[in-house]
């Protein structure tokens, strides 16, 4: 049969909501104004104050500069779509994106599992904390986060790039999303999709395993604690990364992991898109609220200013 080659795609973005589009526009476009400058305030404040040039900081400004850099990689095409109709993108730039976001995906349950890392080092090894946790040791960490983060997808990517997409170049989605462009191909899917769940279920699967295992031993020596002033103190060391960690994981699973997640495009976009412009809102604000030192640093710089 004669098929007409796909060299550019066109992402729908939400057209089953036509009422809705200037007022997701708005809500998107504060979400993503207020996450990127709540990144950037948290990053400007742990490079500015020696204070705050511990390893737990210095592992958040690697968070914000990945919220950041996935952010990116989404939201501004996702506005374009919502309020200039700007649905075309090339079969380059939409590879890119799938890329890039399948990346930062990864990225972020890697560095999470190395902030778990630091966490139980600092609960139970304290004495040794800052031998252990050297500015080396950190920098070695936090590479590897990237590195890992940015190779584990490559593979997976490049063998969708080659598949063959015909006649239809319709992308039932507000970007790249690897299920929506994979079922516009004409070739035969069945290792892309056994490729997909084995990368998901690494990616998920294995960082998170390392995180439970290193929460079991700071929960185990917190418990040890007899003082109950103590065991407060102990455990608000790590419950802004606890609970960063069961919000990515919790939204990961609610958004993706589901029965019919793959199947339900129309169902998932809206919550991909709140988990993609919300998750890298909150980070910065759990971690603000829940850090006093990081409370003492914003305090000092908003006085500066005045």
């Amino acid at each position: 049969m004669n098929h007409t080659r796909v060299t550019e795609f066109l992402i729908l973005g939400f057209p089953e909501f036509p009422e809705l589009q200037l007022p997701f526009f708005i809500l998107f476009s504060v979400l993503y104004l207020m996450a990127m400058l709540g990144n950037l305030l948290v990053i400007c404040i742990v490079c500015a104050d020696r204070h705050l040039h511990i390893p737990m900081y210095f592992f958040l400004a690697n968070l914000s500069v990945l919220d950041i850099c996935s952010l990116t990689t989404i939201v501004p095409k996702m506005l374009a779509i919502l309020l200039a109709k700007n649905y075309d993108i090339s079969f380059a730039g939409c590879f890119l994106q799938m890329y890039c976001y399948s990346i930062c995906i990864c990225i972020e349950f890697v560095l999470l599992t190395a902030m778990s890392y630091d966490r139980y080092i600092a609960i139970c090894n304290p004495l040794r904390y800052l031998d252990i946790m050297n500015k080396r040791a950190c920098a070695v960490l936090a590479a590897a986060s990237w590195v890992v983060g940015m190779l584990d997808p490559l593979a997976h990517n490049i063998a969708i790039s080659q598949l063959t997409f015909c006649d239809s170049n319709l992308i039932n989605h507000f970007f790249c999303e690897i299920a929506a462009v994979v079922k516009l191909s004409c070739s035969d899917t069945s290792i892309i999709e056994t490729m997909s769940y084995t990368l998901g279920l690494f990616v998920v699967l294995v960082p998170f395993l390392l995180t439970l295992t290193s929460y079991v031993f700071i929960i185990s020596t917190i418990l040890k604690i007899r003082s109950s002033k103590g065991k407060s103190k102990a455990f608000s060391t790590c419950s802004s990364h606890l609970t960063v960690i069961l919000l990515a994981y919790g939204t990961m699973i609610g958004v993706y992991i589901h029965p019919g997640a793959m199947d339900s495009a129309d169902l998932n976009k809206l919550p991909i898109a709140m988990y993609i412009v919300t998750l890298p809102l909150l980070n910065p604000l759990i971690y603000s609220l829940r850090s006093r030192e990081l409370k003492v640093a914003l305090k000092k710089t908003i006085m500066k200013t005045h």
